[in-house]
């Protein structure tokens, strides 16, 4: 398993350590990455309690989905704590989320301590406070990172912001320029209200639009609304087609599609989303 090429999905699915009763649920929910939580959904007294019983979400190795743990930050002892209880499970993640992430050493210090011959999961920071902001370039260039997640609350709270779009823009922009100048994917944080998909949908939109390549969410209802956003429509596989098309017949010059003048940029965005299409199909 390697972790800087891989793009495990669109809609991600985050459900709480000690609820064992959830775990299926979350599994067989139709996210492409089910992530279960001994950070910030479980209290300080149940922490070795999470700790034991989220091994039994990964004993299920042939779920079409990428299953994984948000472990508790380095700079804690119950972080630690998790990396020991990892190293020794028996049904592995397929992938790690490290919160609180503000230097490059966070995640070596995971890939040290979990590598070998024959595991090496996934490893995916969550960028969540104004110091990982200003260290972004320097986290990226961890050669074992996967990809970055945005935690919005923790960041909200540690700025005293609002959670709501307009506030946190920067902040999301921030993030997807430094990803994309490393080539790792970016996921977007949950939508916090559970009961309004057009919120849901309305941020999911926004999200991709920026440049995010998935999102998290807390809630099965929601994957539905981010896999539709997320897939690209017929429309704009059709679309991309054409551009394709006109680069090929124009020489890679510039030319027009619709209407519209085309050219390199266009071109390359356009063959991005075609290859992929056609990989995915």
């Amino acid at each position: 398993m390697t972790s800087n090429n891989r793009r495990p999905g669109r809609a991600w699915i985050i459900t709480p350590g000690l609820h064992e009763d959830r775990f299926a649920t979350a599994r067989k929910s139709g996210a492409a990455v089910a992530v279960v939580d001994i950070e910030d959904s479980v209290a300080l007294t149940d922490k070795q309690t999470a700790r034991t019983a989220s091994e039994a979400f990964f004993a299920h190795p042939d779920l079409p989905c990428t299953l994984g743990i948000r472990m508790n930050g380095l700079t804690t002892l119950d972080g630690i704590k998790d990396l020991a209880a990892l190293a020794a499970y028996t049904a592995r993640p397929d992938l790690i989320v490290v919160p609180k992430v503000e230097s490059p050493r966070d995640i070596e210090l995971v890939a040290a301590v979990l590598d070998t011959d024959d595991y090496t999961p996934d490893i995916w920071a969550l960028i969540e406070s104004p110091r990982a902001f200003d260290t972004l370039p320097a986290i990226m260039r961890a050669p074992r990172l996967g990809g970055v997640l945005f935690g919005s609350a923790d960041y909200a709270a540690s700025v005293r912001c609002g959670l709501d779009w307009d506030t946190l823009h920067y902040a999301r922009s921030a993030l997807i320029n430094a990803a994309t100048a490393a080539n790792i994917p970016a996921i977007d944080a949950p939508t916090w209200e559970l009961d309004d998909p057009g919120i849901l949908r309305r941020d999911a939109e926004r999200a991709k639009e920026i440049g995010f390549y998935g999102k998290g969410c807390v809630h099965p209802r929601h994957v539905q609304v981010i896999n539709e956003v997320f897939t690209s429509t017929t429309e704009e596989i059709a679309q991309a087609r054409a551009i394709v098309e006109a680069a090929d017949a124009s020489g890679g010059t510039v030319t027009t599609v619709d209407g519209q003048m085309r050219g390199t940029p266009f071109f390359n965005r356009a063959r991005a989303l075609v290859a992929e299409t056609d990989r995915t199909s």
